[in-house]
C-alpha cells in the first residue's frame, strides 16, 4: 500500500542505503501459513480503553509506551517524547513547550490525561504554554488515535493521551518497598536531568514520593542556521514532586496525591515591535493613527527587549480509587478526581508582563457491570469547572468561567467461531457546556451527542482488522468564544466569536494489523469530515503579525499511518515506519501548520546484555501551506541508540543508555511550529543516562 506521497519518496535521502532495508522488510509483509506455530507479542493493558483490554483488542488505533521503549523515546516535553510515533507529531516551542499532535489536530481536540483525569493546565490555550506532566515520572503513556474514545470527552477528535504514574499506590509492594532512581546528561542544551520514584506500605496503607528535575540551557541547532549556534532564550529549567497515600483492601483501593510542579523556560521569537499594534476593523494597525506606519517593517524592534520567560507553578490533587464487585450486578466501580491551582507568570525584563490562572477541578465516575444477555461495558458521569483568566499586557483573552457535564456508556459484545473471532463494540454519549464571562457580560450553551460503532475481526492466528465508524460533537472553547487582543508569542492578534456553533464530525477509520510471527505491522487509513470546523482565519499580515478571527469552515481530514516490522535473525530486526496527512476547507484551502509526511527505517538488533537500534527518519517538505503561510523544507535525522542491562550481586536491576539525536547535526525546522523560523529543531544530541530498580 502506498501511503507516501512522491515528494517524500523523491525527497533527498530517500535512495539512502537503510531504505533498502525498508523494502526488504516490505517484502517479508506476505502472509505465512496461518498453522505454523508463531510467539505472540507480549500483551499490553490500555488503561484508557475504559475495560481494561489489551491493545490488540481495541477497535481504535493506540499506542502504547512503557519499558524500555519509553525510556529511549523519553524527552523533557511529551510533545517531543511522542512525536517519533507513526501519526504524532509535536507543536514545538523552543524547549519548555511541547504538545502532542494527532491526525493534524492539537489544542482541545487532543485530550491530556493523568490516569483518566484530564490536566487542567493552559497548554489547550496556546502552544507556549506547558504540559504540566513529567515525561521522566510517567510509567506508561497511552495514545487512543481518532474520536472513537468517547468516554473521555467527544471533543477529544483528535484522540486521547493518558499518561499513567504511580502517584497514588494501587497495591503493596511485595518486599515492603520498591524504588528507582534515573539520571541523564544531554549535550544540546548542556541538559542534566534525574528523577526518583520510592513507595513503602505495610498492612493496609501505602505511600509514594517522587520527584524529578531537569536543567537545560539554550540549546545548539543544526549547522548553517543564520540566528547563530543556539537558539535565544531556549532554556528550560524545572522540578516536581509529588506525595501519595492509600488504603489498600483485598476489593480495591482509595488514595490521595498532592503534586507539586515549578517550571522557567524561555519564550523564543518575541517580537517586541508589535506592542501596541491592534485591529481596526478586519485590519492591522501598529503605530500612530495617522496611517503611515501601516507597513512600516517592525523586525528590527524585535531585539528591543529581552526574551520573555515564562515562570510556571502549579498544585494538583488527584484522588483516585477502585472498588471490585461494589455491589451486585456491578464488577468495578472506579473514580478519579482532580482539583489543580495554575499559574504562570511571563516576565519581560525583570517585570511581570502578563499572568494567566486556571483553577479548575474534575470528576469522573465509571460503573462497570456484569455481563448482561452477552454485553459487558460501563456507565459513567464526568463533570468539570474551569475558571481562567489571563491579567497585563498580553490578557488576550478575557476572564472565563467554563462548565462541563458529560454522561456515556461502552459496550462490547464477543462473537466466535464466525469466520473467526468478532469484537464489536459502541459507545454514546451526551454533553452540555456553559462557557461565560466572569463579568456577566456575555454566556454561551451548548449541547452535543456522540456516538460511536467499532468491530475488530481475528481472521485468522495472529491476524486482524479493524473498522470504526463514529459521529462526535465538539463545543467551542471559551478562548475561541471570547479572546480578543494582541498575542506577541504566536506573532497574532486573536479575535473570537460568541456566536461559534458546536462543530460535527464523521469519522471511519480502518486497520490491518497483525501481532504474532517474525513479520508484524500495523496499518491504519482514516477520513474525517467535520462540519463548522473552527480554525484561526488569517484576515490581515503586517510584517509577520497576523491577524486571526475565529471562524468555521467545513474540513477534511485524510490519511494513512502505518508500521512494519520484519526480524531478520535471532537478534537482528528491522521496522518500516511512515504517516501522511492531509487537511483542507471545503472550498480547497489548506489548513495552516499541517506536518508533512515522514518515512523511517529502523534497525534494532540485541545481543546478551546489550541492545541497540539505529534509525534514519525523512521529512518530506511541506508546500501545501494555508494563505500566508511559508512551505517548509524537507529534512533527514539519523538517530541512534545503545544500552547495557545488568544485575547487582542482590539482584538489583540497571541500566546504561546512551542516545544520539540528528546525529548528523542537519538544520531542521517543524512545520506545525509557530515559531519554526525563530526556533529551529535541535542540533547533534547526545544523551548519556542510568537507571536502577531497587
Amino acid at each position: 500500500m502506498n501511503f507516501l506521497p512522491t515528494s517524500l519518496l523523491r525527497a533527498p535521502g530517500a535512495r539512502h542505503p537503510l531504505a533498502w532495508a525498508a523494502l526488504l522488510c516490505l517484502a517479508g509483509t506476505a502472509p505465512q501459513a496461518w498453522a505454523q506455530a508463531a510467539a505472540s507479542l507480549p500483551e499490553v493493558t490500555v488503561s484508557a480503553s475504559g475495560l481494561q483490554l489489551g491493545a490488540s483488542e481495541m477497535t481504535q488505533p493506540v499506542t502504547v509506551l512503557e519499558g524500555d521503549a519509553l525510556v529511549r523515546q523519553r524527552e523533557a516535553t511529551l510533545g517531543e517524547t511522542l512525536e517519533g510515533e507513526p501519526g504524532i507529531s509535536a507543536s514545538h516551542f523552543g524547549a519548555g513547550a511541547s504538545r502532542p499532535i494527532i491526525r493534524g489536530m492539537d489544542g482541545a481536540r487532543v485530550r491530556v490525561l493523568s490516569d483518566g483525569s484530564e490536566l487542567q493546565d493552559a497548554s489547550t490555550v496556546s502552544p507556549d504554554h506547558a504540559v504540566t506532566t513529567e515525561p521522566l515520572l510517567a510509567r506508561q503513556i497511552e495514545v487512543l488515535r481518532g474520536p472513537a474514545a468517547l468516554v473521555y470527552g467527544a471533543g477529544a477528535v483528535g484522540g486521547v493521551v493518558n499518561v499513567l504514574d504511580d502517584k497514588v499506590p494501587t497495591a503493596i509492594p511485595d518486599k515492603g518497598y520498591e524504588s528507582s532512581a534515573e539520571l541523564r546528561a544531554g549535550s544540546a542544551a548542556r541538559e542534566t536531568a534525574g528523577a526518583l520514584s520510592l513507595t513503602g506500605g505495610a498492612g493496609n496503607v501505602a505511600v509514594h514520593v517522587e520527584a524529578a528535575g531537569r536543567d537545560g540551557g539554550d540549546y545548539r541547532v543544526g549547522s548553517g542556521w543564520a540566528g547563530g549556534g543556539r537558539v535565544p532564550g531556549s532554556f528550560n529549567r524545572g522540578e516536581s514532586g509529588s506525595v501519595g497515600l492509600s488504603w489498600i483492601g483485598s476489593r480495591g483501593y482509595l488514595g490521595l496525591a498532592v503534586t507539586r510542579q515549578n517550571a522557567r523556560y524561555g519564550l523564543p521569537g518575541h517580537n517586541h515591535g508589535f506592542e501596541g499594534c491592534h485591529a481596526h476593523g478586519d485590519h492591522l494597525h501598529c503605530g500612530s493613527h495617522d496611517g503611515d506606519d501601516h507597513g512600516h517593517d517592525h523586525g528590527d524592534m524585535a531585539q528591543a527587549g529581552s526574551v520573555p520567560v515564562v515562570d510556571l507553578r502549579s498544585e494538583r490533587m488527584d484522588i483516585r480509587g477502585e472498588l471490585r464487585d461494589p455491589f451486585a450486578g456491578f464488577s468495578a466501580l472506579r473514580l478519579r478526581a482532580g482539583v489543580t491551582d495554575y499559574r504562570h507568570d511571563e516576565v519581560e525584563d525583570g517585570a511581570i508582563a502578563t499572568t494567566f490562572r486556571n483553577k479548575a477541578h474534575d470528576l469522573r465516575v465509571e460503573l462497570q457491570h456484569q455481563p448482561i444477555a452477552g454485553l459487558r461495558g460501563l456507565i459513567g458521569v464526568q463533570s468539570s469547572r474551569r475558571k481562567f483568566s489571563a491579567v497585563g499586557e498580553e490578557a488576550y483573552i478575557q476572564p472565563t468561567l467554563t462548565r462541563k457535564w458529560g454522561l456515556f456508556v461502552l459496550e462490547e459484545y464477543r462473537l466466535g467461531d464466525w469466520h473467526g473471532d468478532w469484537r464489536l463494540e459502541g459507545a454514546l454519549r451526551h454533553d452540555r457546556q456553559q462557557a461565560e464571562l466572569q463579568d456577566g457580560t456575555a454566556q454561551r450553551s451548548h449541547n452535543g451527542t456522540s456516538a460511536s460503532l467499532g468491530a475488530r475481526w481475528r481472521f485468522a492466528p495472529g491476524y486482524s482488522a479493524g473498522a470504526s465508524l463514529t459521529r462526535a460533537s465538539r463545543a467551542p472553547t471559551a478562548e475561541e468564544l471570547y479572546a480578543r487582543g494582541l498575542h506577541l508569542a504566536t506573532a497574532t492578534y486573536e479575535r473570537g466569536d460568541a456566536s461559534l456553533r458546536a462543530e460535527s464530525s464523521r469519522n471511519i477509520d480502518l486497520g490491518l494489523h497483525k501481532t504474532s510471527g517474525d513479520t508484524t505491522f500495523d496499518l491504519s487509513l482514516y477520513r474525517n469530515r467535520i462540519r463548522n470546523y473552527i480554525y484561526g482565519r488569517t484576515l490581515d499580515e503586517l510584517d509577520g503579525l497576523q491577524l486571526l478571527q475565529y471562524s468555521q469552515a467545513d474540513a477534511t481530514f485524510t490519511g494513512a499511518e502505518g508500521r512494519v516490522r520484519q526480524q531478520l535473525t535471532r537478534r537482528l530486526g528491522v521496522t518500516l515506519w511512515g504517516d501522511s496527512v492531509r487537511a483542507r476547507l471545503a472550498g480547497g484551502a489548506m489548513l495552516p501548520r499541517i506536518a508533512p509526511a515522514r518515512i523511517g527505517v529502523r534497525m534494532d538488533a540485541n545481543w546478551q546484555s546489550w541492545e541497540g537500534q539505529v534509525e534514519w527518519v525523512q521529512v518530506a517538505r511541506q508546500n501545501r501551506v494555508a494563505q500566508l503561510e511559508s512551505p517548509t523544507p524537507g529534512y533527514g535525522l539519523l538517530h541512534l541508540g545503545l544500552a547495557y542491562n545488568g544485575q547487582t550481586t542482590s539482584g538489583m536491576p540497571w541500566q546504561v543508555y546512551l542516545k544520539a539525536r540528528n546525529l548528523t547535526n542537519r538544520l531542521a525546522y517543524a512545520h506545525t511550529s509557530f515559531i519554526k523560523d525563530a526556533a529551529p529543531l535541535a542540533g547533534r544530541n547526545i544523551t548519556l543516562g542510568a537507571r536502577v530498580s531497587f
